[in-house]
């Protein structure tokens, strides 16, 4: 059985930051639980962003505590996961900060994250959105803990410094 104090990491950001890719990357190199954040969103919110409408904080409370229970449930059992959640406001992430959270902030110019969302196929976040996402976004403060990663790297090279600097180890 893992320790009690297994780490659960919130990959966070604005959308086409990458989060998904390298949760995913890490998760299966980790050996660790891994769920996808925009899978959890009740089906009013993924078509009220496809018609490109940004969400509320009334549509994403719902959404915000499924995830918070999903970090309960592998704090709970001992095991480490990571969640991607674009997890904006410090409100937002005060639903799902626990002793065991890291938040992992991907980061970049938003130009990148542009032509990123522009190549994107098959998701329902229309690039109209981008900009309220930036409008939305608080800045992670001291008492959050937190790192932040450059996505100007490669997934791999993002994977490897998640690791390198949480300290996470296949064995863990």
């Amino acid at each position: 059985m893992m320790s009690v104090n297994a780490p659960v990491l919130v990959f966070m950001g604005v959308a086409s930051t990458g989060k998904s890719t390298v949760a995913a990357m890490l998760a299966g190199r980790l050996g660790w639980a891994f769920e996808e954040g925009d899978d959890l969103h009740p089906a009013a919110n993924v078509a009220k962003m496809a018609a490109g409408h940004a969400l509320t904080d009334e549509d994403r409370w719902p959404w915000l505590d499924l995830i918070a229970e999903w970090i309960d449930d592998r704090i709970e059992a001992g095991e480490p996961g990571i969640v991607t959640c674009s997890a904006l406001k410090r409100s937002y992430r005060d639903v799902l900060r626990r002793d065991a959270v890291t938040f992992v902030h991907f980061t970049g110019e938003r130009q990148l994250i542009l032509d990123r969302m522009l190549r994107r196929e098959g998701h329902f976040m229309p690039t109209t959105l981008l900009d309220s996402q930036f409008a939305t976004l608080e800045a992670l403060e001291e008492d959050e803990r937190s790192i932040e990663i450059d996505i100007a790297l490669t997934p791999a090279e993002q994977a490897a410094q998640i690791a390198s600097r949480l300290r996470l180890h296949p064995d863990y």
